[in-house]
């Protein structure tokens, strides 16, 4: 069995505890930028997103960033109280990812226009991004984790 919500009993009930083995992978890690300044897991989570919605699912950011509170209010009821029952956590965050994703999502989040909602946080995110340099796709393995936000990775169907 497979899937975040696997982590949750209640779904799995039928399912002996004695053959489970839950793993739970996410992304961890914090960035500091400085002192003052650090990118949090969640806006990592949030650009990998928008470049995975736009890439696989024809979504623009826009569409992303007005279904992310929803996102983030499903998570909050139907996984993190869970992910602590997980029998190992796997961080899925990459050092460079974030320079990886720029190329993206600069354009898709700079399409958000100023009478939107949501620009405010694309213009958060979009300040966010500018501490990174854009790092080509070339010098990514097609076996790495980030192919699934970008694609290209050996593991496609």
């Amino acid at each position: 069995m497979e899937g975040i919500h696997c982590l949750n009993d209640k779904l799995t009930n039928l399912v002996p505890a004695e053959n489970k083995y839950k793993i739970y992978i996410s992304d961890l890690t914090v960035l500091n930028i400085d002192y003052y300044n650090r990118i949090s897991t969640t806006d990592t989570r949030l650009l990998r997103r928008i470049v995975r919605d736009n890439n696989f699912r024809n979504y623009d950011a826009l569409h992303t960033l007005n279904m992310w509170y929803s996102v983030n209010r499903g998570e909050q009821k139907n996984i993190f109280p869970y992910q602590e029952t997980a029998d190992y956590m796997f961080n899925s965050s990459i050092v460079y990812e974030i320079s990886v994703l720029k190329k993206y999502a600069v354009p898709l989040l700079n399409e958000i226009k100023p009478t939107e909602h949501e620009y405010s946080e694309a213009r958060r995110l979009l300040a966010l991004l500018q501490y990174f340099e854009e790092m080509d796709d070339s010098m990514i393995p097609n076996n790495s984790l980030i192919r699934e936000f970008i694609g290209g990775s050996i593991f496609e169907e």
